[in-house]
């Protein structure tokens, strides 16, 4: 079983899951593409984690803005408009019938490519575009066992490297950072930006609690993070000050409490960064209090019929 933000339990279900390749719905066995593929080949593509809760996909709108940003600074045409495919993605979770406890992987490549090649000129066709449903909840002990967190040698780049808020493909600098904290015994990474302030983590987001106040990165040098966009507009909404700042290692060590987010899990405490214990080592109050005003948006989100 995975650790940390994406520790969930397996569901037998998902062997026999039917997958969405390219306007057809196979088979999990039969969901393959070519080794020309841009994806397989050059990691040139986007993607998006959306979740299925009460037969409707949460925050859809924000998720499928991010992903034709994304496609549109790198200049790769997806092939249809954001409604097709949000109901190709309904399509394929219905064919699996499947109403709730569901999280999509939606990636999208660049498409074959006549010969491996980097340049887009050597591209035939359009792009491919796969739709995984999994029936996968985070694991029930994930809202209240901390995490451990590692900083990572492994820094996020600047826009002229590649742009973070890009959700390519190409993730092998957060890949080398998983790595690395994987290798020191930790959950997951932490990830600092060029100028050695905190970033974000390899897979989610990153907060700190420092005398009530709630303190995230600037966000220029991590993922337009939709959880992460939640957490700051809830905590506006509640009377929680919150600051998108830069900060150090040094004010993480020191902080009362600590916290990820992302799509697959919500918000999960952090209890020790760099073996460094975060507050009393566990689930702090801000952090519990989130958790619930999170749940609540979710269900307003996603009401049940």
């Amino acid at each position: 079983m995975e650790t940390g933000s994406h520790a969930h339990h397996e569901d037998p279900r998902n062997e026999t899951v039917r997958i969405y390749v390219n306007g057809r719905i196979v088979p999990r066995a039969e969901a393959v593409v070519s080794v020309f593929d841009s994806g397989f080949l050059l990691g040139d593509g986007v993607w998006e984690g959306i979740r299925l809760h009460n037969n409707k996909l949460a925050f859809l709108e924000e998720h499928l803005d991010r992903l034709y940003e994304g496609a549109k600074a790198i200049d790769l045409d997806i092939g249809m408009a954001p409604a097709e495919l949000a109901k190709k993605i309904m399509d394929t979770c219905a064919a699996n019938g499947m109403h709730s406890g569901v999280h999509i992987r939606l990636v999208v490549s660049r498409g074959l490519k006549s010969t491996p090649y980097q340049s887009p000129k050597a591209n035939v066709g359009g792009a491919t575009v796969v739709i995984i449903p999994e029936w996968k909840e985070a694991h029930p002990t994930a809202k209240e066992r901390p995490m451990s967190l590692f900083t990572a040698h492994v820094r996020r780049g600047a826009p002229d490297v590649q742009d973070p808020m890009w959700n390519s493909l190409s993730k092998l600098n957060c890949i080398a950072a998983c790595i690395q904290a994987d290798k020191a015994g930790a959950d997951e990474a932490l990830m600092l930006d060029p100028h050695g302030f905190v970033a974000t983590c390899n897979s989610t987001h990153f907060f700190i609690v420092r005398k009530g106040e709630l303190w995230t990165s600037t966000g220029k040098y991590c993922l337009k993070g939709i959880t992460r966009g939640n957490i700051i507009e809830l905590a506006h909404r509640n009377a929680v000050p919150v600051y998108q700042k830069d900060f150090s290692l040094t004010e993480v060590y020191g902080a009362e409490e600590a916290f990820v987010t992302g799509t697959f899990a919500g918000v999960m405490p952090v209890g020790t960064v760099d073996g460094r214990q975060i507050g009393d080592g566990g689930r702090g109050q801000m952090t519990a209090r989130l958790q619930s005003l999170y749940a609540d948006l979710i269900q307003q989100e996603c009401p049940a019929d």
